[in-house]
């Protein structure tokens, strides 16, 4: 036996915020924003194990399955495991990226799961009407102004979206099956509904609530090398971004109430 025994060479990053694409200034995750900072936590000294530490919300189904697919594309290509936690959060979105990990951690406190499809809005009929003002819509197709705020719900805008979000959910929960099927109960978890990381062991949505060192240090040993890879900050981005005007303050200010309203769903 040689006196030099092999590192495992662990490489850990985080993706952390809303799902989808948030504006000029605030940065939400989304493939093409993320896609090279994977790219280099599965390639950079050829790791063993790539750990990805998840702080998300949620956001846009969309860029959810992309973010996954690519984790799951990078893992195969490089033959490398692959380690999802839950931070405080990773609900919804955020619980389907978890999907990706051969292994899901969580704290006891975090928050997961969220396994469903939510669309919100609201309705100003009865307020224009009392005010008095008259909209004037044109459109070309019947179906062009569905859902539209000043119009009273119609019976078929409603059932349009409901087949909608059951296209959605149904894909929702094929990912979430292939990753843990042999460890929930369907029933039990797929109503939306979300948990904290011990209950979410309870019923199969995580593994472990272990802390990532005790973890790693009973499964790999202490003979461990671990990078933390991180994404390098623009300075010439950052300068230009510091100097916005009274517009943009407005737009910083609405984009951050739009995020803050994924987070406040989980008490955050």
């Amino acid at each position: 036996m040689s006196i030099f025994s092999t590192k495992t060479r662990i490489n850990i990053v985080g993706l952390r915020g809303v799902i989808g694409d948030l504006g000029r200034f605030q940065k939400g995750l989304t493939l093409e924003n993320c896609s090279n900072i994977l790219d280099k936590t599965f390639t950079y000294k050829k790791p063993n194990v790539v750990v990805i530490k998840i702080n998300s919300p949620g956001g846009s189904p969309v860029q959810s399955e992309l973010i996954y697919d690519r984790i799951k594309t990078l893992s195969n290509k490089n033959k490398v495991k692959v380690i999802t936690i839950a931070e405080d959060v990773a609900a919804s979105g955020g619980y389907m990226l978890m999907c990706a990990g051969d292994i899901l951690l969580a704290n006891k406190s975090s928050i997961v799961g969220s396994i469903g499809v939510i669309s919100a809005s609201f309705g100003f009929k009865k307020l224009i009407d009392k005010v008095g003002i008259k909209r004037r819509v044109f459109t070309k197709g019947d179906r062009k102004s569905f859902l539209d705020p000043f119009e009273e719900v119609s019976k078929k805008d409603v059932s349009k979206l409901i087949k909608v979000q059951d296209s959605i959910f149904e894909n929702f929960k094929d990912l979430v099956l292939k990753s843990r099927k042999k460890k929930i109960k369907p029933a039990q978890v797929f109503n939306g509904e979300f948990w904290t990381g011990e209950q979410g062991k309870n019923i199969g949505l995580v593994d472990s609530n272990e802390n990532l060192n005790t973890y790693l240090e009973k499964h790999y040993g202490k003979n461990i090398k671990i990078r933390h890879i991180e994404e390098k900050k623009s300075f010439i981005k950052n300068l230009f971004s510091s100097r916005s005007g009274s517009n943009d303050l407005i737009d910083q200010i609405i984009q951050s109430i739009k995020e803050n309203s994924f987070w406040s769903r989980y008490g955050l």
